[in-house]
């Protein structure tokens, strides 16, 4: 099993989302986040005063896959987040060792 976490434009949670729910991946966790790369924040005009935004709004998805879920997984999610432009994000693959489902005490794959 693997987790996969996602951080992508907030625009582009829907349609992240509905890529993912093609492929039959059920269950998914959004965080609203901040934070910055490459690009490094952004400068704003607020009632004529300038001012450097350091961290952008970003959106955390976390989806839990099983092993042969993950390339299909991982493809949709890059087809979906791309916009061609600075700031579509990046995506991390990590292990992960064991899912319990509380209410029904099923674990592995079950569990998910």
């Amino acid at each position: 099993m693997k987790m996969i976490t996602a951080v992508i434009k907030p625009f582009k949670v829907d349609d992240v989302r509905d890529a993912l729910s093609q492929l039959g991946i059920q269950g998914m966790t959004l965080t609203e986040v901040k934070g910055f790369g490459r690009q490094k924040g952004h400068t704003e005009l607020y009632r004529g005063a300038e001012y450097v935004v350091d961290f952008v709004p970003k959106a955390k998805l976390e989806v839990a896959v099983r092993d042969d879920q993950l390339e299909d997984a991982l493809e949709a999610i890059r087809a979906a987040a791309n916009s061609g432009k600075i700031g579509d994000g990046k995506i991390f693959v990590t292990a992960l060792e064991q899912v319990i489902r509380i209410r029904t005490h099923e674990s592995g794959d079950d569990a998910l």
